[in-house]
């Protein structure tokens, strides 16, 4: 009797370290979303609408699809494009700040 309890008990321990794993997968990528939106106000108020104007538009765009994957309850993709429209805003703010140091430049 007490052996075929045993895989019963690791069958049972393996669910539950299943779903604890994907518990973890399936949470809202909050704090992601937060620092793309930061993000993007950072490069805005570096100038990109004038000097990086394409970087910037990318890296709204990322963040609305970040958005509608939200919406869909589609977390992994909603992290993946809130992560790259922080990373398209941050290029954003770089170049803006480049063109307008050189803009200033002797």
């Amino acid at each position: 009797m007490p052996m075929s309890r045993a895989p019963i008990q690791i069958r049972f321990f393996l669910l539950l370290i299943a779903v604890l794993v994907s518990a973890c997968a399936v949470n809202p990528p909050v704090q992601e979303m937060s620092n793309a939106r930061q993000a993007i106000e950072a490069a805005v108020a570096s100038g990109a609408e004038i000097h990086a104007p394409s970087e910037l538009a990318e890296a709204r765009a990322l963040l609305d699809q970040a958005s509608a994957a939200l919406g869909e309850g589609d977390y992994p993709a909603a992290r993946r494009y809130a992560l790259e429209a922080k990373a398209a805003a941050i290029r954003a703010r770089q170049e803006s700040l480049r063109k307008r140091q050189s803009d200033h430049a002797p």
